[in-house]
């Protein structure tokens, strides 16, 4: 199992610390097998050393890290998971930052804590996943966000932070603005809410067979009770087809984010495509579906040195050996600009640039 104490190199390859698989190494490299007030006070202490070049990396599943980082790299280990809180309307539980998310969400599903099955399969850490605002098939964690508890570096004190102060948007948190580096995320508080109702408004989802979803005059109705259960293998079933394994082929997922723009831009972009896949949002704007635009100006598939955009999901930027973080943001330079040029409409890469 990850070491129980504090583990510190001088130098770390971190070619199999990142999903991409990017030829990368760090200067300086901590593993954080534990939260032992000793292990943090050291920590900070290393920090210090590395004022403002501090990196928290959990899963490296959201990454693109450059061939040598000039930053303490914290490798966060931890394990653990326990029902913080319960009442007849919600069950709080509590992970450590270390856990694997499907590993988490997969336990959740078994012991009947339903309400992150729509997030199964997200590669990545528990730590890593408020940072990010995960989300999917219709849920975003800040839906079921509590709170999480954070080191801080700075001031070596412990804080509990809730979705308030998290500052949670679309793939964004306060984690990726204020001071980075600084909140070392030792433990996150998922609300999960009873009585539980499925979510299904994701069209995959909709259409998914082993949900036994029929059609009524109204729409989309249930045909039978669905459990948490059958969405948590739908969702990993669609996963599977739609998206590459990083243990096959490296990938960061999703590359770019869906864009959102105004209802008269949508409308306009709709008048000269009528296929665009596009979705209202509550301020009465739009979310255009990235891969949609991607796809349908020839990325899908192509293939640009050691990288390449994936044949079956035009938002997945895959490298297929010896690739680095200078071969995979040409390629999603060149996208963007494509982009742009088609469609006037600006892409934001979801991955984390780390140098």
């Amino acid at each position: 199992m990850p070491g129980s104490v504090l583990l510190h190199t001088a130098t770390q390859d971190l070619s199999s610390f990142n999903t991409l698989a990017l030829r990368s190494q760090a200067s300086a490299f901590v593993r954080l097998g534990d939260e032992a007030p000793q292990h943090l006070q050291a920590l900070s202490d290393l920090a210090d050393r590395h004022v403002g070049r501090v990196f928290i990396l959990g899963g490296g599943s959201n990454v693109v890290l450059a061939p040598r980082l000039g930053s303490l790299v914290v490798k966060v280990e931890t394990r653990g998971l326990r029902v913080w809180a319960q009442s007849d309307s919600e069950l709080v539980v509590e992970a450590k930052a270390g856990e694997v998310w499907h590993d988490f969400v997969a336990l959740c599903v078994q012991n009947g804590w339903n309400g992150l099955e729509n997030l199964a399969l997200i590669p990545g850490t528990v730590g890593a996943a408020p940072v990010q605002n995960i989300g999917a098939y219709g849920v975003e964690l800040e839906q079921r966000f509590h709170s999480l508890v954070a080191w801080d570096l700075h001031e070596r004190r412990l804080v509990e932070m809730d979705g308030a102060a998290c500052r949670f948007s679309y793939r964004d948190s306060f984690f990726k603005h204020e001071a980075p580096g600084r909140w070392l995320i030792l433990a996150v508080r998922l609300r999960l809410p009873r009585p539980w109702e499925p979510v299904l408004r994701y069209p995959d989802l909709l259409a998914h067979p082993a949900l036994g979803r029929g059609q009524s005059a109204a729409g989309a109705t249930l045909s039978a009770e669905v459990t948490a259960r059958q969405i948590f293998d739908a969702v990993c079933e669609i996963r599977r087809r739609k998206l590459p394994d990083p243990a096959v082929l490296p990938n960061a997922g999703s590359f770019f984010k869906n864009p959102v723009v105004d209802a008269a831009q949508c409308e306009s972009l709709r008048e000269r495509y009528p296929d665009l896949v596009a979705y209202a949002q509550p301020d009465g704007r739009y979310k255009l579906a990235a891969g949609w635009l991607i796809d349908r100006a020839g990325w899908k598939g192509r293939r640009v040195g050691p990288v390449g955009v994936h044949e079956r999901q035009a938002l997945v930027l895959v490298n297929h050996g010896g690739a680095t973080a200078a071969d995979i943001e040409a390629l999603a330079g060149a996208i963007r600009v494509d982009v742009a040029d088609r469609y006037g409409v600006e892409l934001e890469q979801e991955p984390v640039r780390v140098a």
